[in-house]
């Protein structure tokens, strides 16, 4: 758990002190290596062997955040981008677009929850949404601890 926890805070990192020289095949190594430590977690946290039914909704899961995680990454870029001079108007659109992105993700879990029921059972798909939810908080803790807050660098 604390390797997986130190590339999600890697990729946090990388993205905070080079937000302007973010580039797609980057974003795409930083998730691809996630995704296959975080597999491995949750593969040890759920006990399932590798050919169960749930797989296959986990890995269209995984796909669908990782599209989630690279709207994470573009906001983080815009609020760096305009940190300097964050005008009412774009803290608005901002704010508003956070917590799309939250409700975009919490929504994204709890569909994955009820197909992995289908296919694994309620305790399995309740492990995947304890492990999911503790992920969110996670990553979501790191970011706020590495990024500033508004109006903290005045």
């Amino acid at each position: 758990m604390k390797k997986l926890f130190s590339i999600a805070i890697i990729l946090i990192a990388s993205v905070t002190m080079s937000f302007a020289q973010v580039q797609q095949e980057e974003i795409d190594y930083y998730q691809s290596i996630f995704g296959m430590e975080k597999k491995i977690v949750v593969a040890n946290f759920l006990g399932l062997e590798e050919g169960d039914a749930f797989w296959a909704i986990y890995d269209e899961y995984e796909k669908s955040r990782k599209k989630l995680g690279q709207v994470r990454l573009e906001l983080i870029v815009e609020y760096a981008e305009h940190y300097d001079e964050l005008t009412g108007e774009k803290t608005d659109e901002l704010v508003k677009k956070s917590i799309k992105l939250r409700k975009d993700n919490q929504d994204l879990v709890i569909k994955y929850y009820k197909k992995a029921k289908k296919v694994s059972g309620s305790k399995i798909a309740a492990q995947f949404y304890q492990i999911e939810n503790y992920f969110i908080t996670a990553i979501s803790s790191e970011f706020y601890t590495e990024v500033p807050l508004i109006g903290e660098l005045e």
